[in-house]
C-alpha cells in the first residue's frame, strides 16, 4: 500500500474549481483504489508522497521537512491567470507570482490539466520532465443527462418555459471569465434566456467586482444570476440548457466543460490556443461576442444544428472518463512511489558510506 498525504485547503473558497478537482480525485480513489492507497488529508506524518493541491504558506513550510517523501505539485494556475482573476495592488501582485513560482519549484513533480502548460513553466525554469499532464474528469454518477420529463420539470422550477432556448453558463463572476461578454449577449438577445450560476468567490478582489456587481444585482429580465451554488445542483441547470457558454479568456481546463459534456449538452468556448486539442475537438468555438451572438441566433433558430454538439459532447465523456483517468493516476502514483523508494535507498546508501 502506497501512503500518500494530500495537502489541500480547496474547500475553503466555494463556487471555484480547484475544489471541484479535489473532490473529483479523491472520490475516484476511494472508489478504484481503497486497498491500493493510504490516503491522509492534511496530516504533517512521515509520507511516501506528498500531493499539494493547494499553496498555503504552511504546506510551502512543510516541503522542507523530510517526512513529506517525494513532493508532488498540482498546478491549476499560473501567475499571469492570477494576475487576471484578481485585482491586487502591485507589490503583492508581485510577490504573489514570485511565491506561486517558488512553490511549484519545490515541488520534485507536477502535474498540469493541460499540456500547453509546460511550455508555459518552462518559461518560469521549471523543466518540463518534471511536469505530467494528466487531464481533469467528472463522474458521470453525479454529472448526467436527464429523462425529456425531468428536464421540463427542472425548466418549470427554474421559471424557464418548455421552449425557451437557453444559454447557460457557470464560474467565478470576474472579468477573465468572460461575464461582460455574456452579460452582452443577453441584453442584445432579449428572446434567449441566459443563466449564471456562480458568484464572488474572493470578493471585492476580484477582477471587475465594481461594475460586475452593479450588473449583477439588475440583470435584463432574461439574464438570471443564481450566485454560488453546491455543486451537486448544477446537474439540474446544465440539464435546462440547450447550450453551454463558457466565453473565458484564460483557463486551464475548465471543470464546467467537462460538467457540461457529461450530461450531453453542446458547449460553446471562446477560441483559445489553450483548447487545442483538449477541448476544440468536442465544442463550437467562437473569436469573439459577434461570433458567439451568430453561432446562438442560429442555433435558436435551427435547433437541430445542435444535434452534432450533443453527440460530441458523449465522445468528449468518454475520452475523459473517470473509469480511464483512474488508471492513469494509478501509474502515475505507483511511478512517484517508485522513485521515492530508490531515492531513500541512495540516500541510505550515501549515510552508511559515509
Amino acid at each position: 500500500m502506497i501512503d500518500i498525504n494530500m495537502f489541500s485547503s480547496a474547500d475553503k473558497v466555494a463556487g471555484q474549481g480547484v475544489g471541484a478537482v479535489y473532490d473529483e480525485l479523491m472520490a475516484l480513489l476511494q472508489k478504484y483504489f481503497p486497498t491500493e492507497f493510504d490516503i491522509k488529508v492534511n496530516k504533517f506524518t512521515k509520507s511516501t508522497l506528498s500531493h499539494y493541491h493547494t499553496i498555503d504558506p504552511n504546506f510551502f513550510v512543510s516541503t522542507w521537512s523530510s517526512k513529506r517523501g517525494r513532493k508532488i505539485g498540482y498546478v491549476h494556475f499560473l501567475p499571469d491567470t492570477l494576475d487576471s482573476s484578481l485585482s491586487l495592488p502591485g507589490v503583492a501582485r508581485v510577490s504573489l507570482d514570485k511565491y506561486v513560482i517558488a512553490f511549484y519549484k519545490r515541488m520534485d513533480q507536477l502535474v498540469v490539466v493541460n499540456p500547453n502548460f509546460i511550455p508555459r513553466l518552462a518559461k518560469y525554469g521549471i523543466d518540463p520532465e518534471r511536469v505530467t499532464y494528466i487531464p481533469n474528469f467528472v463522474s458521470t454518477a453525479t454529472f448526467h443527462p436527464e429523462t425529456t420529463e425531468r428536464k421540463q420539470e427542472l425548466r418549470a422550477k427554474f421559471g424557464l418555459g418548455a421552449n425557451d432556448f437557453v444559454v447557460f453558463g457557470a464560474g467565478q463572476v470576474q472579468e477573465r471569465k468572460g461575464v461582460d461578454d455574456f452579460i452582452a449577449l443577453a441584453k442584445r438577445n432579449p428572446d434567449v434566456q441566459f443563466v449564471w450560476a456562480g458568484g464572488f468567490s474572493f470578493g471585492i478582489i476580484t477582477n471587475g467586482y465594481n461594475h460586475l456587481k452593479q450588473e449583477v444585482e439588475n440583470p435584463p429580465a432574461n439574464l438570471h444570476f443564481t450566485d454560488i451554488i453546491p455543486r451537486d445542483t448544477m446537474i439540474d441547470y446544465y440539464n435546462v440548457a440547450d447550450l453551454f457558454l463558457l466565453p473565458s479568456y484564460e483557463e486551464l481546463f475548465p471543470m464546467s466543460v467537462l460538467e457540461a459534456f457529461a450530461t450531453d449538452t453542446p458547449v460553446m468556448v471562446r477560441k483559445l490556443d489553450l483548447y487545442d486539442k483538449i477541448i476544440e475537438p468536442y465544442a463550437v468555438e467562437a473569436a469573439d461576442i459577434d461570433e458567439m451572438e451568430a453561432r446562438i441566433r442560429e442555433f435558436h433558430k435551427q435547433p437541430q444544428l445542435l444535434e452534432r454538439y450533443v453527440q460530441l459532447s458523449k465522445d468528449a465523456t468518454a475520452e475523459y472518463s473517470e473509469e480511464h483517468l483512474a488508471h492513469v493516476w494509478e501509474a502515475f502514483y505507483k511511478e512517484q512511489a517508485a522513485i521515492a523508494v530508490a531515492n531513500q535507498k541512495k540516500r541510505s546508501t550515501a549515510r552508511t558510506k559515509a
